[in-house]
């Protein structure tokens, strides 16, 4: 239990994460278990608190698409439905929104560049973030101002 607290310290982490420093640490598979239990039990250990923040924190500092997201909290291996518990949190509206402050970043860091070229790297970058074309391009126009 010491040692899983120890690692907890630092910041938040998975069930999967804690599972595998504790194995790492060569404990048996009982140990393993219990001590994962028992930090559920005390809510030191929650995949579903884990992915929320995850969520919030990743749409407040550097906003992707849902679709990014998922893929990044699927890497953190969080159970199926902590993920789509998070994913709740990003609505359609707040994903479109996030598109287009990509858009307006990336059309004023390209403004030299020529229209064509400069939307043709817009697009990339929202493409990059996991955002299907057709809304990458709504953001685009949103953010040059020709609302599509």
């Amino acid at each position: 239990m010491d040692a899983a607290l120890r690692f907890l310290e630092g910041r938040a982490r998975t069930v999967r994460e804690v599972e595998r420093r504790l194995d790492a640490c060569e404990y048996g598979e009982v140990e393993v278990y219990e001590t994962v239990e028992r930090l559920k039990e005390l809510n030191l250990l929650n995949d579903t608190a884990y992915a929320e923040e995850y969520v919030k924190t990743r749409l407040a500092t550097k906003p992707v698409s849902r679709a990014h997201l998922r893929e990044q909290l699927r890497s953190h291996e969080i159970d199926e439905s902590a993920l789509e518990q998070a994913l709740l949190l990003v609505s359609d509206d707040t994903e479109a929104d996030s598109a287009r402050q990509i858009a307006r970043k990336y059309a004023r860091q390209y403004a030299g560049l020529p229209e064509r070229e400069r939307a043709e790297m817009v697009l990339r970058r929202l493409m990059a973030r996991g955002y299907p074309y057709d809304e990458a391009r709504a953001a685009l126009s949103a953010a040059e101002g020709t609302e599509e």
